[in-house]
């Protein structure tokens, strides 16, 4: 996800923060040093450390019910109403995403349960407020927290936990693609409610969630539909096959000659029997300085850690490694591993626009 920066990687699990979970912790800070000073504005970097551990566990709970079902997590980023752990692949059973749904929530209410009934934290009927006043302990507050994500994740909207319970359970009764366009369509609706309360309320938080719910709910929607479409179509169909490519050897020099001739954001980088080696980006070439590039070789700025499909392998092959880790493009070999096309990102939505028309 973008606008995200990572922290370090947890049993394999990359932990990243998205730039508005920032927003929040500032909210707060700034709340408490206003109402109370220095004073509460150490205690609330406190709370913040508490907020992010709490939402910490909250998605290594989704990762830990996934792994169950033998589903790994590559990467949890962490938002301003929970965060979001990224599976390597949708649950096979809309049962096994309820579980995993719920798991998240589940990990906030047992702490709640033990700051309240163990630690005697007292929660407000205020929950919201109680956030930024520093009259409320910090216990108090911390649960409040936790009860704030409980809610807020269990709303029926993407992308947060209670959208893909929404989601599960309507394929229960429908097709996956079809479950995940209502439920999509649900956050939308969601995120204009949350969008006019947090204008008519003063919240800026509000707002930022609100809009961010929005673009995320489309995005999930927008891949239902080209998963939909993908289930029948080969890595062929929207294969790249009229290219070129450089060698491992090549300098950056010689290869700016193909930025400047061709349209191309990636050239695949091949050695002399035509067998895959990785891709070698415009941006790598272009961000060298013009005088260094005689003496840099494409095999040290090339991306080589690049997923490899076969040419009849299914789209949805391709669309899980697009998925998955994010490279600049996807390559296709054959049988013996000779290299025959790619494909991008931007190719699969001219694809899709093709095919759905």
């Amino acid at each position: 996800m973008s606008w995200s920066v990572t922290l370090g990687t947890v049993a394999g699990t990359q932990l990243r923060v998205h730039a508005t979970f920032f927003l929040l912790l500032v909210w707060i800070v700034v709340a408490g040093s206003i109402a109370e000073g220095l004073g509460a504005a150490l205690e609330n970097a406190v709370l913040i450390i508490a907020i992010f551990a709490c939402v910490v566990l909250h998605e290594f709970g989704h990762a830990a019910m996934a792994r169950r079902f033998g589903i790994k997590t590559p990467d949890i980023t962490l938002l301003p109403i929970g965060g979001m752990a990224r599976l390597e692949r949708f649950p096979e059973a809309p049962s096994e995403e309820i579980l995993i749904a719920i798991a998240g929530p589940a990990v906030n209410v047992m702490i709640w349960f033990v700051l309240t009934f163990f630690l005697n934290a007292n929660v407000s009927l205020g929950i919201i407020s109680s956030l930024e006043d520093p009259s409320e302990t910090f216990l108090a507050r911390l649960a409040s927290v936790n009860l704030v994500l409980v809610v807020f994740n269990m709303i029926p909207a993407f992308p947060m936990d209670g959208g893909r319970i929404f989601r599960a359970a309507l394929a229960m009764f429908m097709d996956r693609a079809r479950a995940t366009s209502i439920a999509a369509s649900m956050g939308q609706v969601m995120a204009f409610l949350f969008g006019f309360l947090g204008l008519i309320g003063g919240s800026p938080i509000l707002v930022l969630i609100a809009i961010f719910i929005f673009f995320a709910a489309g995005a999930e929607g927008a891949d239902a539909s080209l998963r939909s479409i993908a289930t029948n179509a080969k890595a062929r169909d929207a294969m790249i096959s009229l290219f070129e490519t450089v060698t491992p050897e090549q300098t950056l020099e010689a290869a700016s000659i193909s930025v400047i001739r061709t349209t191309q954001a990636e050239f695949p980088v091949l050695d002399h029997h035509g067998r895959f080696l990785g891709f070698l980006t415009r941006n790598a070439i272009l961000s060298a300085p013009e005088h260094a590039r005689s003496g840099i070789k494409v095999q040290d700025r090339m991306i080589s850690e690049a997923p490899i499909v076969a040419l009849d392998a299914p789209m949805k092959d391709v669309l899980d490694a697009m998925s998955l880790s994010s490279p600049p493009a996807v390559a296709v070999t054959d049988r013996n591993g000779i290299f025959l096309g790619y494909i991008t990102r931007e190719n699969i939505g001219e694809w899709y626009l093709v095919s759905h028309r």
